[in-house]
C-alpha cells in the first residue's frame, strides 16, 4: 500500500485546508495507463472503487490503477518559494 512522508501528510493537509476541501476529501491520483501519467487533484471525496489511504487526516484517493502502480511506493511532497507543490515518488525498500 502507498505511504507517505511527514512531508506529504503536512503539504496535503495544508493543501486541503488552504482548498476549503470538505472533512472527507483530499488528494485522488489516477493513472492512465494509455500515456504513462498520473493526474493529481483534490476531490470532495472518494470516487466508488477508489483505495484509501489515511494518515493523520491526510487523505490519499487512488483508482485502481494508480493503486496497483504505486502499490510498493511511498509519496513525498516538497513546496517551493513560489508556493508549487511538486509530489515524487519512490520505491520502498
Amino acid at each position: 500500500m502507498l505511504t507517505m512522508t511527514d512531508n506529504a501528510v503536512l503539504v496535503i493537509r495544508d493543501l486541503a485546508s488552504q482548498q476549503d476541501v470538505a472533512e472527507a476529501g483530499g488528494l485522488r491520483i489516477a493513472a492512465d495507463t494509455d500515456a504513462g501519467s498520473l493526474s493529481i487533484e483534490l476531490v470532495e471525496q472518494p470516487t466508488q472503487g477508489d483505495q484509501v489511504v489515511d494518515n493523520q487526516g491526510a487523505r490519499i484517493f487512488l483508482d485502481a490503477d494508480a493503486a496497483q502502480l504505486l502499490n510498493d511506493s511511498s509519496v513525498d511532497a516538497t513546496v517551493d518559494d513560489e508556493g508549487i507543490v511538486q509530489f515524487g515518488f519512490t520505491e520502498k525498500e
